[in-house]
């Protein structure tokens, strides 16, 4: 193949008006699009190929995956289509890479992943092709969970639970597990009473007293600067307790049908983009964050907050 043949085509729908839901993509298109990526990523991977890739491994590429995930997460935030085009993108590349990978060690190659992935959503979906009924989001899920246990005979209810999970996901999933087979607070109100509970044995750890200080949100306060916890088994104590706060936390999410980790990422993004704000704020005016000083950083912040609030 020439330079030209690896030349991308122009994003965007491949015809006229919006197809109805469920209509597949034009194979005319997708086929020899999908075949020119394979041969792409099979010729990086080849003796005249890129150094870097033909180095690569299952192992050593899982880092990008995850990588690749939460930019394609980011992107779906931004609402923008070339960004999740993009991200979608990089995130195939690694399922083809991976699959090329493998098939290079002679293990299985992108076909294999493919047939396994069709023929698995045509049996976890026996109310589309077959004869079970489902009318309900609810009634498909017990379904899948169902069949996905008889495929995977499975002896514990955590079975399945992948060991990477991010903690909060953990959490929520594990705690969802349980809650199938019965094993859950009969009311979700009465978690604000564990999270209370959770909170004050923290404090019992904490404070000599038990007592909570009451220490208002200024920052007009002196500094006060933070000591670590010089006893180990303190320590470790204290990181249990703030455990078992994140774990009511997350159940907290569960029940509210939130999904945690979605939650807090979307807070991490929300905090970090205010801060970048405040950072401009001072240039603009001629400063730096490094040298304001904690009162001039928290007026920018919350008249950013307030600006947010009037765009709403």
């Amino acid at each position: 193949m020439t330079e030209s043949d690896y030349q991308s085509q122009p994003a965007g729908p491949s015809g006229a008006g919006v197809p109805l839901p469920g209509t597949p993509p034009d194979y005319s298109i997708l086929t020899p699009a999908f075949e020119k990526l394979c041969d792409v990523i099979a010729r990086l991977r080849s003796p005249e190929g890129c150094p870097w890739d033909r180095e690569q491994t299952l192992e050593t590429i899982k880092p990008y995956t995850l990588e690749e995930t939460y930019e394609l997460l980011e992107a779906i935030d931004s609402g923008n289509d070339e960004h999740i085009i993009e991200e979608l993108g990089d995130l195939l590349l690694q399922i083809v890479l991976d699959a090329q990978i493998a098939a290079d060690e002679g293990r299985f190659d992108l076909t294999h992943v493919v047939d396994r992935l069709t023929q698995k959503m045509i049996e976890r979906h026996p109310h589309v092709f077959g004869d079970v009924a489902a009318e309900t989001p609810d009634e498909v899920r017990r379904n899948w969970d169902q069949i996905k246990e008889q495929e995977k005979q499975r002896r514990s209810i955590f079975d399945g639970l992948p060991a990477a999970l991010p903690a909060l996901a953990r959490a929520s999933r594990v705690a969802e597990k349980a809650a199938k087979v019965g094993y859950d607070f009969p009311h979700r109100d009465m978690l604000f009473d564990k999270l209370r509970e959770e909170i004050q044995e923290l404090a019992d750890e904490i404070f000599p007293d038990g007592q909570i200080p009451h220490t208002p949100a200024t920052v007009e306060a002196e500094i006060v600067a933070d000591t670590e916890l010089a006893d180990p088994e303190l320590r470790e104590r204290v990181e249990g307790e703030l455990g078992d706060i994140l774990f009511v936390v997350a159940n907290i999410a569960r029940r509210w049908k939130i999904n945690p980790e979605e939650a807090l990422r979307k807070s991490n993004s929300k905090f970090q983009e205010r801060v970048q704000k405040i950072e401009q704020e001072l240039e603009r005016t001629g400063g730096s964050i490094q040298e304001a000083s904690l009162q001039e950083m928290e007026q920018i912040y919350q008249a950013v907050k307030l600006q947010e609030k009037r765009d709403v």
